[in-house]
């Protein structure tokens, strides 16, 4: 199984392989990824006699068969694609003839013809999904890529990638700027570039643009929530709880965002009493570099040892949340007053 990074650099290189299977969140990079494929593959004068695509709620085996056995048109290769295939996921009620299907599939990718070159791609239902047992069954036979969110430097060269193609220059302070606030998904990163483009015209992005665009995310929630506890501010604190909690965001959701940031804030404390730079924090950390000067920051605000009395203070509170009884907002607040009082 490879990544998207892999599979961007074999697609540089012509380096393509006859079967695809592609799983993940972002659906954006996987279209864009078959597009580049496409490109490289099909002689693009011919390419509406050479690609085929089929909708995988809806697609039978002797659709894909018919597709792939058919010799190109002028064209040394021919594509066949089939979109948001639900049978491949293991709880798959999305095509009725799912087993039956992926058992033919199975059977046929290893006879595909040299000149076709079949996708299948499935788009997970949350960002915490992994690759099913049967997509996990076709890596020896096929070239499976997992679409994982991109983060770190990886997701600032993607998102800059974005504005280039927009015809827009963004300075790095106002990338990195961006990249920390906006949601990691790329249909949500697309949408959010193509609003400051349309507003900025021709003039330079700054970070009012930034923040008069885009909402806060979640990551911005966490961050002003955990800021207000080193301050002694527990009523400000759970006022950002509440409205967390608003947007339909469960207990054990928010709690396990405070137990990630309270884990950073650890992991970048020791780091700099160990004198590492910030370059390698945001290395090792896959941290945005705008988030990791701001957690920096933070840390300064607590001590070692208050950081893992927190931590305890939240695995304390996991337990209680995982218990029957109890109002979990109730039991939310409690946990901002402990920490703010530590």
């Amino acid at each position: 199984m490879i990544n998207y990074t892999e599979l961007e650099e074999n697609i540089a290189k012509n380096n393509i392989k006859n079967v695809y299977i592609m799983c993940g969140f972002n659906e954006k990079l996987m279209k864009e990824s078959i597009s580049k494929i496409l490109k490289k593959s099909v002689n693009q004068d011919f390419e509406s006699l050479n690609y085929s695509v089929f909708d995988g709620n809806e697609v039978e085996f002797q659709d894909i068969l018919n597709a792939c056995e058919t010799v190109p048109f002028m064209s040394d290769k021919r594509m066949v694609v089939v979109y948001r295939a639900g049978f491949l996921s293991d709880n798959s009620n999305a095509n009725k003839n799912s087993d039956k299907l992926i058992k033919e599939i199975d059977k046929y990718v290893a006879n595909i013809p040299k000149h076709c070159i079949l996708i299948m791609y499935y788009v997970f239902d949350n960002a915490r999904e992994k690759p099913s047992y049967r997509i996990r069954k076709f890596d020896k036979k096929a070239c499976v890529v997992e679409f994982a969110k991109l983060r770190g430097m990886q997701f600032q060269k993607k998102v800059k990638e974005v504005f280039v193609s927009k015809g827009k220059q963004i300075g790095k302070t106002e990338l990195n700027y961006f990249c920390s606030k906006v949601e990691n998904n790329m249909d949500i990163v697309y949408n959010e570039i193509e609003k400051l483009c349309c507003y900025t015209v021709e003039r330079e992005i700054t970070k009012e643009d930034i923040d008069k665009l885009l909402q806060p995310n979640e990551t911005d929630d966490i961050f002003n929530l955990v800021d207000y506890i080193s301050k002694s501010k527990p009523e400000m604190a759970i006022t950002v709880l509440n409205e967390i909690m608003y947007k339909g965001i469960k207990a054990n959701s928010i709690l396990y965002m405070i137990e990630r940031q309270f884990k950073l804030m650890l992991s970048i404390k020791i780091g700099v009493e160990n004198r590492e730079s910030k370059e390698t924090l945001i290395k090792e950390l896959k941290l945005n570099p705008y988030v990791c000067d701001k957690m920096i920051n933070e840390c300064k605000k607590f001590t070692t040892k208050k950081i893992l009395k927190s931590l305890e203070i939240c695995l304390n509170t996991e337990k209680e949340l995982k218990s029957v009884s109890g109002d979990p907002k109730f039991k939310m607040e409690v946990l901002i007053i402990n920490l703010a009082i530590i």
